[in-house]
């Protein structure tokens, strides 16, 4: 049994045979065989195994004869592991004694070796584990005739096990086939984490190198609330993961009830609670939990995972879909946020030229550099606003230049359907996200101009703080209880409310329920979150009152240290949830 923990972002507990994407390209379709197939099943294996002797022979006879004979040894070395007694032996004892299928007792048996391998401490056995590997993959590809299976074309539940998963890669997952994912990086801020959540698909990332100990069938139960990770568990893990299920199911049930809740403080004081989300479809569960809303529709998910660019009716009706479901409250879609991590098909060329994408061409820059693409974005939305509430957002604004000419941009795209007599609506709220330091210094100017600020905690605490959010390695210097960060929400609203213009926040932090008693108390009326979280938010907005809300901001405001900020904020909420 394999155990590891990494950060819980998606919550829910999932179980089942393993995918492993990166460190193996095969999908392992069936674990045990059953007893009459025991012969079949050895003959193949032995077929496949010759086929693989052949196959490094003749790299070996190529090797020596186009590059030298000390090269050809490398393939030699190969062939001579192939064509191992033990190994064999062992594969088929596999096979015979316990009714493995060929390609799990050879990817379990070669792995064992690996880890044997590397555990030595000596770097040309590490190297040598490599070598296994690579024979691991041949066999593989012989006893599979080839045949590789993508995340688009699963067929049979799986719980997906990865280096990494892109935005692109994780808005295409089938949750009836993805029971749950487990990444080797990525951290809680990432748009894959993100994505998860969105998706309601249970997810642990940033759990260090794993992969290679791992094949690919194998049993896994992913905890998407605590982080933890186990392969192969044994009976007593299996029993305390089912005890896990139940105790979210148990949670999932006794929130059930805040949706018919409205969301204001103890001492009657309304908190606006909106939802952020990723698909329109996603607008249905903000309803079902009792949204005010929506404070943040990201649009990224109509270019992610294709080689076009959507048309001007794709973006209207999805942005129509989701207007209609709150037609007496406000819809705020943000124009697309693309780069740094989140590249579509018809990025990959410019995206490869950039030493570093999140301080490249991205967000607004990217819009403002191919105008005829955002002004589709932009003549979607006006006609999509027509008879309904429905503001636009700006991603990661970093000047008032760069405010004014997307402000442009929408006023130019207004006279060209008033010219077309197409109907839009020409009284839409135009803001921006706040996610760069140079922002929040200049918000009192940009509070003259814009008509609301949601502050975007994610991006700017990575660029804040200088700790990419998706960086296991820097995570614990992510931190949304730095007094920087603080510091920073606190001039914001400030700004706001010295131009009476509207204050949300809309990251991570607003969906994590220890700073959103800080968050009221700094002066936020209104959030927005995570669907799948409104119920536990609006809890914790019932539970508390406004002059508590105040002393704890207070307190938090006084500290110089992170931790002592969290640790302050993680004691405070137990105290009024225990009420």
């Amino acid at each position: 049994m394999i155990t590891r923990n990494g950060i819980a972002v998606s919550p829910g507990v999932a179980t089942g045979e393993t995918l492993v994407i990166g460190s193996e390209d095969f999908r392992i379709p069936q674990r045990f065989i059953s007893r009459k197939q025991v012969t079949q099943e050895l003959e193949r294996f032995r077929l496949a195994l010759q086929h693989v002797s052949e196959e490094i022979a003749e790299n070996e006879r190529l090797a020596n004869e186009e590059i030298g004979a000390l090269y050809g040894a490398i393939f030699s070395a190969h062939l001579q592991m192939a064509q191992d007694p033990k190994l064999i032996s062992e594969v088929e004892t596999l096979i015979r004694d316990r009714c493995y299928s060929p390609e799990f007792a050879s990817s379990r048996t070669l792995r064992k070796y690996a880890r044997q391998f590397k555990s030595l401490g000596n770097a040309y056995f590490a190297e040598r584990a490599v070598d296994i590997y690579d024979l691991e993959k041949r066999i593989l590809r012989h006893l599979l005739g080839e045949q590789r299976e993508s995340l688009a074309d699963l067929t049979e539940p799986v719980v997906v096990l990865a280096h990494n998963l892109t935005p692109s890669e994780t808005a295409g997952l089938n949750r009836e086939f993805v029971l749950g994912f487990a990444t080797e990086i990525g951290g809680r801020t990432s748009h894959t984490a993100i994505l998860a959540a969105a998706l309601g698909i249970p997810a642990v990332v940033g759990l260090g190198p794993f992969l290679a100990d791992i094949s690919g069938g194998e049993t896994v139960l992913i905890d998407g609330t605590t982080g933890e990770v186990c392969i192969d568990p044994d009976d007593e893990t299996l029993i305390r993961f089912n005890a896990s299920r139940e105790r979210h199911k148990s949670s999932l049930h006794r929130l059930e009830c805040m949706s018919e809740l409205t969301a204001e403080t103890n001492d009657g004081v309304r908190i606006k609670l909106q939802g952020n989300i990723e698909f329109p479809q996603e607008a249905e569960q903000c309803q079902l939990r009792g949204a005010d809303g929506i404070g943040l529709y990201r649009t990224e998910f109509l270019y992610l995972g294709r080689k076009e660019i959507p048309s001007e009716q794709e973006h209207y009706e999805a942005y129509r879909e989701v207007a209609q479901a709150f037609p007496d409250q406000l819809t705020i879609i943000r124009t697309l946020d693309l780069g740094a991590d989140k590249i579509p098909g018809w990025m990959v060329r410019e995206h490869d030229e950039e030493s570093n994408p999140a301080l490249g061409l991205r967000s607004i820059r990217l819009s403002l550099n191919h105008l005829d693409m955002f002004k589709t974005q932009l003549r979607a939305i006006l006609r999509a606003a027509v008879g309904v509430n429905i503001g636009i957002m700006f991603p990661l604004v970093s000047s008032l230049l760069e405010f004014r000419r997307a402000r442009m941009a929408v006023r130019e795209v207004m006279e060209d359907l008033e010219e077309q007599d197409i109907p839009c609506n020409k009284n839409v709220l135009l803001g921006i996200m706040v996610e760069v330091p140079a922002t929040v210094i200049m918000a009192e100017e940009f509070a003259r101009e814009v008509d609301f600020f949601s502050i975007g905690t994610n991006d700017l605490i990575q660029y804040t703080l200088a700790a990419d959010r998706s960086d296991p390695e820097v995570a614990k210097y992510h931190s949304a209880a730095d007094p920087a960060i603080i510091r920073m929400i606190d001039m914001v609203i400030k700004a706001g409310k010295n131009h009476n213009v509207p204050v949300s926040v809309c990251g991570q932090m607003s969906s994590d329920p220890k700073c959103v008693p800080l968050l009221i108390g700094l002066g936020i009326r209104q959030i927005s979150v995570s669907p799948h979280v409104i119920p536990e938010i609006k809890e914790v907005i019932r539970s508390i009152s406004i002059d508590q809300a105040i002393e704890i901001a207070k307190y938090a405001k006084s500290q110089d240290l992170a931790r002592d900020v969290e640790s302050y904020l993680t004691r405070e909420l137990q105290k009024i949830l225990a009420k």
